[in-house]
């Protein structure tokens, strides 16, 4: 690719000039967008499709005028690229750019602003030009705790992506320290890939992914194998891994809204199973998401009926217990509470969920609304032992958190006692030592006093 630090600023001149030193980085090479590098970026890697990529931006009429700067502002920009969110030179340019590069675009119309322009700032159909510069770039992260990142190498041919349930045909490539593990061509169901051997995070990347798309996931151990690694494929625990997946076909699962109640009633008992399966086998994750499905299918039914409205509110009671006693083997406290108290709202005396609830707080250290949780079990079920067991824990954690207030003051006081009487001491000294300056002081100026009389007397 050619560089060039000083392109001619004559209008007439800088498209011939880009044509001549520049390169079609179009698809259709219709010199819709010229691109002519400034710096060189650091060799390696480049963006991918859904990367997101932070730049830095000057954008000019052909007049040598400029109509935006991210450099004017101080403030770089961000995007993920090739996803439609910007121009489609922007896309094209920054796809075929290096971490570093510094590069100019000169862009048509039709892959800029368009016969549109931008009202008092770019007329229509006007060429323009775009100095970029990549500063860093990303995988599109797909989880808000950053464990599965995706990286796009071929993007699919279509904006519909399967569901859970949905039936998926992939072809996939998994690697641990760079060496390959496992390459085969698999269907499973969405939701059910622990049955197949497929890792959690590759499961759940499916209802972003598009037919015919090609991408690069890397896995934290929470959404690979985790803790206990997967000795058939001589995976250690807490691997990191990284799969190379093709969504070769699927057919969608049927949506809440394209299903009538009765076969939502009907779907609800094996998806539950499922859900218990996983959840008997330690994949906590797993079994969340099928009690998910049935919340979702459920949640805004009433029922025609009183059998039909019994059959929702049994079937919600259950997908919510069975979710918070999962957040509770995870360690997800406050999800615990949020799906006691849904069980509450429908049912305000179900044992199971102030029990629960009083355990989730207690883990929290909210020892004095965990007590209150348990004492409402005991006025629902008195001969709950446990629930009597666990007040008592509580009392003793409220006494330890009192008596250790009670040390913690008792040393603040102190320290602040201390620290009174220390400035009371040195006021003292400073007032001392003022006092005896201005008693010599005095005594200086009476001696100068008598040695001025003796001296006149003389």
């Amino acid at each position: 690719m050619t560089t060039d630090q000083d392109l001619p600023l004559d209008s007439q001149a800088i498209p011939a000039r880009f044509v001549s030193k520049g390169i079609d980085i179009t698809t259709k090479k219709d010199q819709g967008v010229m691109k002519v590098v400034k710096r060189k970026g650091q060799d390696g890697d480049r963006p991918m499709i859904g990367d997101k990529v932070t730049v830095h931006y000057t954008g000019k009429l052909l007049t040598g005028q400029t109509f935006d700067s991210s450099r004017e502002r101080k403030e770089s920009f961000s995007f993920n690229v090739g996803k439609g969110q910007v121009l489609k030179a922007w896309d094209m340019g920054v796809l075929s750019m290096q971490r570093g590069e510094v590069c100019l675009l000169l862009c048509k119309p039709e892959y800029a602003y368009g016969c549109a322009g931008n009202p008092d700032k770019i007329p229509s159909n006007s060429v323009v030009i775009f100095e970029m510069e990549l500063l860093n770039f990303e995988g599109e992260l797909l989880t808000d705790d950053r464990g599965i990142m995706r990286r796009i190498k071929v993007k699919g041919d279509s904006f519909i992506s399967p569901n859970d349930g949905a039936s998926v045909q992939v072809h996939l490539e998994g690697r641990c320290d760079g060496q390959l593990f496992d390459s085969r061509d698999v269907s499973f169901t969405v939701g059910e890939g622990e049955d197949s051997g497929i890792p959690l995070g590759v499961d759940r990347a499916m209802d972003k992914m598009q037919k015919g798309e090609c991408c690069v996931l890397h896995l934290q151990p929470k959404y690979g194998f985790g803790a206990e690694g997967r000795p058939e494929f001589k995976i250690g625990p807490d691997k990191e891994l990284e799969y190379e997946v093709t969504l070769k076909d699927f057919q969608r699962a049927k949506e809440s809204w394209e299903m009538d109640l009765n076969e939502k009633l009907d779907l609800a008992p094996g998806v539950k199973h499922k859900g218990n399966q996983y959840f008997k086998d330690g994949h906590f994750y797993q079994a969340i998401v099928q009690y998910h499905r049935i919340i979702s299918w459920l949640e805004m039914e009433c029922g025609s009926g009183i059998e039909q409205h019994k059959r929702i509110k049994e079937c919600l009671v259950m997908a919510h217990l069975n979710l918070a006693m999962c957040f509770l083997k995870l360690k997800e406290f406050s999800q615990v509470i949020d799906n006691c108290n849904k069980v509450i709202e429908i049912d305000e005396t179900n044992e199971k969920a102030l029990y629960r609830r009083g355990e989730a707080r207690l883990l929290r250290n909210e020892f004095s609304l965990a007590m209150a949780d348990f004492q409402r079990v005991l006025q629902v079920s008195p001969q709950n032992r446990a629930a009597r067991s666990q007040i008592s824990i509580c009392q003793s954690k409220i006494k330890e958190h009192d008596e250790l207030d009670k040390r913690t003051y008792a040393n603040m006081f102190q320290k602040f006692a201390e620290r009174d009487a220390k400035v009371t001491r040195s006021k003292r000294r400073r007032d001392d030592v003022l006092r005896g300056g201005l008693n010599g002081a005095v005594c200086s100026k009476r001696r100068r006093s008598r040695s001025a009389s003796q001296e006149c007397v003389s």
